[in-house]
């Protein structure tokens, strides 16, 4: 599976209406109210590649695989979910779970669907929704720090060096900023920080939903959460909710061309993937042969062992080599017999660090 994430916002910005339409199914309630979901759906989804596509028509593969996507649509968070106003407390618990948050912002007028704040303005929507985690974020901090107290007075090394980290991230957040952006981190401090599960480490995707007509160019609300993602170094995407509803009714040939006449040249769920993708700083790799061909996910900077590894264990575990093809030269020789033969088939060790697009076959021994 590539990567997890929770989809969130404001009731009715169209949260469960991107969530059906990405994952193709009902299963959550799409309705004019606040907290139509109540629990948080899961859906997985294609990661679509058409490299994937094209290995597959190489090798003549009888399957193919393509690594998925984890959504989780999350109920609607109102101002003073930190302190239970709403479903807060239960909102929280569940962003708690997700690796990457995107974050659904309304960007569009229409009278017949009310909004919870009184009127559209994305930029004040998103300052809403990270106040309430920053504030949920000091609380956890504070709370822990407590008890840390009590063990570095005791002699306890790793509270002591755990408890300078929270102090950092508590200034930081008492600054009125996110955890993610707290400065001088150390290396060990930065490895830390996913054991602390604090809700503004996150990586964040604000997803900008727009009407029909903005769907291809975006418009002005959108372009206040662009500049502010830019600040922020996150990453925006421009969908209509309403638009991917209706290309999941449809066939790929008549989706393509619907979103042709609306000047597309792609859905939204491949916008927001690749976004995904950057921002979580993942790779595709692939295994191909007779029976599948398959793509695979693993973290930038990942060896060759530890993609052996998401495979299977045993892979990882008797690692030999991994025998290495660049997407491009598989595809420019024909295979791998054809790449084999002009020498661009590599012998890769343990040290090897994977590249987006690798075909590989590991060798090991267990």
């Amino acid at each position: 599976m590539g990567f997890n994430c929770g989809i969130v916002g404001l009731p009715n910005v169209g949260k469960s209406t991107l969530f059906n339409a990405l994952t193709k199914t009902a299963a959550a309630e799409a309705a004019n109210y606040p907290f139509c979901t109540i629990e948080p759906n899961t859906g997985r989804v294609a990661v679509p590649d058409t490299r994937l596509d094209k290995l597959a028509e190489l090798a003549s593969s009888a399957q193919i695989l393509p690594t998925q996507l984890e959504f989780v649509d999350i109920a609607g968070l109102v101002r003073g979910a930190a302190q239970g106003e709403g479903l807060g407390n239960q909102f929280l618990a569940n962003i708690r779970e997700v690796d990457a948050i995107a974050h659904v912002l309304r960007c569009f007028e229409d009278d017949d669907i009310t909004h919870v704040e009184g009127g559209v303005d994305p930029v004040r929507d998103a300052d809403t929704v990270e106040t309430e985690l920053m504030i949920s974020d000091m609380e956890s901090l504070e709370k822990r720090m407590t008890a840390l107290t009590k063990k570095v007075r005791g002699g306890d090394k790793q509270a002591a060096s755990d408890l300078s980290l929270m102090e950092k991230l508590h200034a930081q957040l008492s600054d009125g900023q996110p955890a993610r952006k707290t400065p001088n981190l150390t290396e060990d401090e930065q490895a830390r920080l996913p054991y602390l599960q604090l809700l503004t480490t996150k990586p964040i995707l604000y997803v900008c939903n727009v009407g029909e007509a903005d769907a291809a160019t975006g418009n002005a609300f959108s372009e206040t959460v662009g500049k502010m993602a830019a600040e922020q170094g996150a990453a925006h995407v421009v969908v209509s909710a309403a638009i991917e509803s209706e290309i999941a009714t449809l066939d790929p040939e008549d989706a393509a061309e619907f979103l042709s006449e609306l000047g597309l040249e792609e859905a939204g769920l491949v916008r927001m993937i690749s976004a995904g993708y950057g921002l979580l700083e993942l790779l595709t790799f692939f295994t191909v042969g007779p029976k599948e061909a398959r793509a695979w996910t693993v973290h930038t900077g990942a060896t060759a062992p530890e993609a052996a590894g998401v495979i299977h264990t045993d892979f990882q575990r008797g690692f030999i080599r991994a025998e290495t093809i660049a997407f491009d030269d598989y595809m420019a020789c024909s295979g791998e017999a054809g790449a084999k033969e002009a020498g661009k088939l590599r012998i890769e060790g343990s040290d090897y660090k994977v590249k987006d697009g690798d075909v590989f076959h590991f060798r090991f021994n267990v």
